[in-house]
């Protein structure tokens, strides 16, 4: 068994799914200007697992390493090896590349029982879509927030709407749904996709308590596209990072889908529904591989500071150099995180479901970067300065007869002439100011849940005990009838 390649990635997104932007259906995702550098992207990355240098740390045996279920610390290191690559790939700029619900189908794999249930028992299809999705090399993504129409309702009060995703029938053969799912970020270029919930449901919301997953073409199926920041580029020098890494983010609309029963993860049980992420090593697995991405993402944007320092000819000044010196311990904290994660890993089911990373680590790490990262983008506009708004429009300008030779002459830096500069400026703008950069700003923020969800859970689930105990045993240690230590 080998992965596919880039290839045969593009041709599987040409199967007729219904896609909409802008008014219109989007006949093919790999011809279309709002999607077509980006599908490339994406294919790039199947072709380093296929067939490239890196072939070996991305694959074992065949398999991409994000499907592996890790038996050991080193098979930790070695996942997280795999994601690096892909995400050096994309600068860190790709937050839902393969790797990522990779992941969460080999965190089903590893825990399969807790799909089981009183009245349904989701373990096979858990089994088999791990399976599927390894065997094929495919890209699965998912949808699981409710439209945000009313959030003081239950999605049972908004049934008669059919605003969420329910079951409105079922079948010998399967189930049919009806409903809205949102942020299906990069759906528009999976193979398939799950639908369900993440966040824990009331016990009147057990006909919206239902996990499964859809080929994109599957019929009913609809995404709504967000506006596309690739169809609005210009050029790869004007908008090097949004023309060609826009994942984009989608509204998932099912009218009336059919979904087979060998597709049902989960079904009208709102216990299984929220444990299948969190009692198995799903969502941990998410965590390290967003953590890799995070940890690249820092790096890539501080050596977008350090040129900016250097071509301004600022690098030895001593603010300049303390910003630096913030960025570079920021980017160390994020590697760390990564890394004590692997360490303080924990067994899974017994060991009988290998290890998953450290549940602690897991959860500060998603509080720490969703904190850390719009206060590094701040502090690189700082550095930055006002070159980020005196640009030329694009980079015709340069080699325009009359307007080449004054921007030569006034858009340059000792050292640095005014191309490389004018191209240096146009990919921290990317990065930083453009409506592309304010996404990602969004997305660091929120991609892993709204940051109180992550400081409640934190604060239930984290070691809290020996915190309190440590301080304990200093008050236990003295009393005030002898003044004195014990």
């Amino acid at each position: 068994m080998v992965t596919r390649s880039g290839q045969d990635y593009l041709q599987s997104l040409r199967d007729g799914r219904e896609i909409w932007l802008d008014g219109e259906r989007v006949d093919d995702v790999t011809g279309h200007r709002a999607f077509r550098n980006t599908a490339a992207s994406l294919a790039h990355l199947y072709d380093l697992a296929h067939d490239s240098e890196h072939t070996p740390v991305l694959t074992r045996d065949g398999v991409h390493r994000a499907y592996l279920v890790p038996r050991s610390y080193d098979d930790l290191v070695a996942r997280r090896a795999a994601h690096k690559v892909w995400a050096e790939a994309g600068y860190g700029f790709l937050g839902r590349t393969p790797d990522y619900m990779a992941g969460g189908a080999a965190g089903f794999a590893a825990a399969p029982a807790v799909f089981a249930t009183a009245t349904y028992d989701g373990s096979a299809p858990a089994l088999a879509y791990h399976r599927r999705m390894a065997e094929g090399d495919l890209y699965p993504a998912f949808t699981l927030t409710n439209p945000q129409i009313d959030r003081t309702r239950s999605a049972a009060e908004q049934e008669q709407d059919d605003l969420v995703v329910r079951v409105v029938a079922e079948k010998d053969g399967g189930i049919v749904v009806r409903g809205a799912k949102m942020i299906g970020t990069a759906a528009v270029f999976a193979d398939e996709v799950i639908v369900g919930t993440i966040e824990p449901l009331p016990p009147q919301d057990a006909d919206h308590a239902v996990t499964f997953s859809l080929p994109l073409a599957t019929p009913g199926v609809k995404l709504l596209s967000r506006t596309s920041y690739e169809a609005r580029a210009r050029s790869v020098f004007d908008n090097p990072l949004s023309s060609r890494f826009d994942e984009n983010d989608a509204l998932l609309v099912c009218e009336d889908v059919f979904v087979p029963w060998e597709n049902v993860l989960t079904y009208r049980d709102v216990d299984a529904s929220f444990r299948m992420w969190w009692h198995t090593p799903a969502f941990r697995n998410f965590v390290h591989q967003a953590a890799t991405r995070f940890w690249t993402k820092l790096e890539f944007l501080t050596g977008i500071a350090i040129l900016l320092a250097k071509a301004n000819n600022t690098y030895e000044l001593p603010p300049v150099t303390q910003t630096i010196g913030r960025l570079l311990g920021r980017v160390a904290q994020a590697k760390a995180f990564v890394l004590a994660a692997e360490a303080s890993y924990e067994q899974v089911d017994g060991g009988r479901g290998g290890v998953a990373p450290g549940k602690d680590i897991s959860l500060a790490q998603r509080i720490m970067a969703a904190e850390l990262y719009p206060q590094a983008v701040q502090d690189i506009k700082l550095l930055a300065g006002g070159g980020l708004i005196q640009l030329p429009a694009s980079g015709e300008d340069l080699l325009h007869p009359e307007l080449g030779p004054l921007l030569r002459k006034y858009v340059r830096s000792p050292g640095t002439p005014a191309e490389e500069r004018v191209k240096l400026l146009k990919l921290a703008w990317d990065a930083l100011g453009s409506e592309f950069a304010g996404r990602h700003e969004q997305y660091e923020r929120f991609y892993h849940g709204a940051p109180h969800v992550a400081l409640m859970q934190q604060a239930w689930e984290g070691d809290g005990a020996a915190c309190e105990g440590l301080a304990r045993a200093c008050l236990d240690g003295y009393d005030l009838s002898t003044g004195t230590p014990r």
